[in-house]
């Protein structure tokens, strides 16, 4: 299994003056969980290089297993600072795609057109997609091979409103993923704020949060192994 994972190079949030970029759990659970499901992971970014880390993903309370693991472990840390350009990339060189959030990826990779082209390029092979908490906001102007909106008609979850309401950021943010995902056709649900919660329709998976990230990202391998 060969599986792609696209990380921001978006650190500005928004005109706060205060620095974003990918949120540290979301990246850490899926890569274990991949990585020791025997996958070969490759890193990609808008600008490669070394994705920006949203800073209070690395304060203390937000630590977990995963991203005390992550900063013991010299390969990982080197992996994350080589991504690759993702303009370079091509979606037939992977098995399927894991995109983490943080509140980053609002900002670039929504309106990317590498990351735009690379999405639709795996649901036209129905190849798995799969996104967590913010980075379902990627999917904005994704488009299936229908021509509709990608999400329209398809099960879906990401960043609640509630949860955005809860950081402080919903004026700060360019869009809501909950109010956009719904404009967009997608249905919509969600557990409790901060609950883990993770849905899978046809080959697009989608998780609301950080707790949510390793589950998305063991979804993503269920489909691979069917």
């Amino acid at each position: 299994m060969k599986i792609l994972m696209v990380l921001t190079s978006h650190d500005q949030l928004g005109d706060t003056g205060k620095k974003t970029g990918f949120w540290l759990e979301e990246f850490a659970a899926p890569y274990y969980a991949l990585k020791d499901a025997g996958a070969d992971v490759v890193l990609a970014s808008p600008k490669g290089g070394k994705p920006p880390l949203d800073p209070k993903s690395d304060e203390a309370d937000a630590q977990t297993e995963d991203t005390r693991r992550y900063k013991a472990d010299p390969a990982a840390q080197a992996d994350l600072a080589n991504t690759h350009k993702l303009s370079d990339i091509k979606a037939e060189d992977f098995d399927a795609v894991f995109y983490p959030g943080g509140h980053g990826p609002l900002w670039d990779l929504a309106n990317d057109a590498d990351s735009i082209r690379l999405i639709e390029a795996f649901a036209a092979a129905e190849k798995p997609t799969g996104f967590v908490c913010h980075a379902p906001g990627v999917l904005k102007d994704v488009k299936g091979p229908n021509g509709e909106p990608l999400v329209k008609g398809k099960q879906v979850t990401g960043f609640t409103n509630s949860e955005e309401d809860a950081v402080g950021l919903t004026d700060v943010v360019p869009f809501l993923v909950e109010d956009m995902l719904t404009e967009k056709g997608g249905n919509y649900a969600k557990a409790a704020d901060w609950q883990t919660y993770v849905l899978t329709d046809g080959t697009l998976v989608t998780g609301q949060n950080p707790a949510s990230s390793r589950e998305a990202a063991e979804a993503l391998l269920e489909l691979l192994e069917d």
